[in-house]
Parts: structure tokens; sequence; C-alpha cells
């Protein structure tokens, strides 16, 4: 059984990338009166927002890969690979039925909903159902299926079916995001098509004998930035010399603009150069994390990975919630939208929240440590 010392750098990576997206989540509501596309429109932001949007690009792939490391660390600790396959499975189904009810509620506070957006937990879901059955798969197999799925799935970028067509909501929530319109039941957004993320699901499970009984932090360290090494040099010579998955970047007079240009990545779905930087990125945060995990920083953070999806709902509705406060107090300051003027302020106001957040969470996180007989604890 792997030791907490080896946990506590998983949770605080977890930690750290559930406060970048509160903050995301918080310029998502507060910040309305800028537009950030994807890839985001260099023309119309300021440098400001774009390297915080794209410092919170490391959310989604470092959570989607840190779920799949920990679904191999937790199946080792069952007698049988079939309990973990068990697991994902339901946890699995949990997530989606939680994206389709509670979180949809959490975003819009709509009851009946109109709309459906099937979002990131959605995704997870999907995936954690895939890894059920591909962690059956040898190990090899697995990593190449996960390597084919990455950086394969560009190559389809340019198929598109017409709603009309059979296979067309299947290949929407496979790979080409857009609106589905089910007879009798809400419009369905699909923003993230899940088609790359079982890649990246599948490459963290397949990370897990790193993290073996056998393995220590010294041999793993070498592991953790030596393949964050290749991924970013592979990022790296992706926009240097292609434009496989990407609107190719262009050089300005101005280095800032260059930058932009650089590292304006997509991610609905995530570009193979996307998906390369951002887990190149976290594996480095992983082994720094673990380089210093007695720190202060670390234990704080892994309390708040301890317990990603309390706080992931918390902090939906208290955003919700605030949001519509402010309204009810302030009325709307920017035609039909209530807005925070500057990023500095969004910013701030990510801190506060997330110091609210922090006792709540850490007093849940402490229940669902203590109370092992409460096996419902753990889809949490």
């Amino acid at each position: 059984m792997p030791s907490p010392h080896r946990l506590r750098a998983i949770d605080a990576l977890r930690g750290l990338v559930m406060l970048l997206m509160l903050f995301d989540h918080l310029r998502d509501t507060f910040f309305l009166q800028y537009s950030v596309d994807d890839p985001m429109d260099l023309s119309a932001l300021p440098p400001g927002l774009f390297f915080s949007r794209l410092l919170t690009h490391l959310c989604a792939p470092v959570f989607v890969f840190l779920t799949g490391l920990a679904a191999w660390l937790f199946g080792q600790r069952q007698a049988h690979r079939s309990a973990l396959s068990i697991f994902l499975l339901k946890r699995g189904l949990f997530l989606i039925v939680l994206e389709l009810t509670l979180v949809n509620f959490a975003w819009t506070f709509a009851l009946p909903p109109d709309e459906i957006f099937l979002q990131v937990i959605w995704a997870i879901g999907v995936c954690m159902l895939a890894l059920a059955g591909l962690l059956w798969l040898p190990r090899a197999a697995l990593v190449a299926l996960a390597v084919l799925l990455v950086a394969g799935h560009n190559l389809l970028d340019g198929v598109h079916l017409p709603e009309e067509a059979p296979l067309h909501g299947l290949w929407t929530l496979l790979h080409d995001p857009g609106w589905l319109s089910p007879a009798g039941l809400p419009d369905l957004k699909v923003t993230y098509p899940v088609m790359p993320w079982i890649g990246v699901i599948a490459l963290g499970y397949a990370a897990g004998p790193w993290y073996g009984i056998d393995q220590n932090a010294a041999s793993r360290r070498p592991r953790l930035l030596g393949t964050a090494a290749v991924a970013i040099a592979l990022f790296t010579l992706l926009r240097l010399f292609t434009g496989y998955g990407e609107v190719r970047w262009l050089p300005s007079e101005h280095m800032g603009l260059s930058l932009m240009s650089f590292f304006n990545l997509t991610k609905y779905p995530p570009s193979l150069a996307f998906i390369t930087l951002m887990l190149g990125v976290g594996l480095v945060l992983l082994a720094l994390l673990e380089r210093f995990d007695s720190s202060a920083l670390s234990r704080t953070l892994a309390t708040l990975g301890g317990a990603p999806m309390f706080f992931y709902l918390a902090h939906l509705l208290a955003l919700r919630a605030l949001y519509l406060l402010c309204v009810a107090l302030w009325g709307y300051n920017r035609e039909d939208i209530f807005a925070l003027g500057h990023l500095w302020q969004v910013w701030l106001a990510s801190a506060l929240l997330a110091l609210a957040l922090y006792w709540p969470t850490r007093a849940f996180a402490r229940l669902k440590a203590r109370r092992k007989d409460l096996p419902w604890l753990r889809y949490f």
C-alpha cells in the first residue's frame, strides 16, 4: 500500500488545480465583459487575462491524469482487479448523473433546466467508465492506445457530421463539440468531447507503477521530470514547425504578442499541443510538490485535494449565490451582467472565496478519512 507521504503530493497538486479552477469559474461569473474564446482572440484580450486563462488550462488535463493515477493506487488496495473495475463503473455513472443534476443546477439555479451542459464532471465520468474496461489491457497496450487517442484525434478535426446523420450525436460526444437536441429533453451543450480525455486518464493509470510499494521519491523524480521534458519538447516542436491540431502561431514585433500567439492553444477538444504542455508542466509540479512534501503549503493544498468533489460543488453553489446576491444588491452594472472592473479584483475575490471554503472542505476531508464505514464518502 502506498504510504501517505506519496499521496500528499498527488492531493496537493489536485488542490492546486482546484484553486486555479475556482479562479477560472469566478472569472467566468464576474468578468464576462471580456469574452474568452477557444482558442483565445488575441486582438480583444488583455495580456494579463490571456496568461491568467492560460494558467487555468492546467486544471482539466492535470485533474483527469491524476484521476487515472488515483485509480491505480486505489486498485492496489483491492484483492482483485475486478473490484477496481466495478468501482470505476459506479463512480463514473455517479459523476454523469451528478453533472446532469446538481452540477447543472449549481451553474444555472434553473429548475427544470432549459439547457444541460456536459462539462468536465461528465467527461471524467465517461473516462472512468472507459478505464473500467481498459485497465484489463497489458500496460504496454494501454499506453499505446492512450498515445493514439491523445496524439491521433486531431487527424479527425475535419470530420463534421450533419445533424441528420445517424452518428451525429455519438460523434459530438466523442470529438466534435456542439449542441444536441434529444426529443423531449433539454438541449445538451457538449463542451468536453471525451475521446482525448480517455487517453489522458489512461496515461495517468499507466503511470501508477511509478508509485508502487517498491518505488520511492528518489527513483520516481527522474521519471516525472524526464517525461515532463519529453512532453514539453514535443509541444515546442509542434508549435515551432507544424500546425498540427492548431492554427499556426504568428511571430510579432512585440515579444508579448509573439508569446501569446505561441501559447494560444485549443482546449475544446484539447489538441496534442495543449495536452503535452499542460501534462508536462503538471508533472514538473508533481515532482516539486513531492520534493517539498512536508511544507505548510503542500499540507494546505493537500487538504483541498483530499475532498475535491465537495470543494467543486461548494464553490459552484457559492459562486452562483454570490452573483445573485450582487445583482439583488447593486443591479447590473454592465449592460445585462454584474461584473468586477479589474482582473486583480477577480484574483482577490478568488483568494477570499478559497479561504472561506477551506474550513468546510477540511472538515469534510477529515470526516471522509475518519468514517471508513461510510463508503459513499469515497465518491467525494
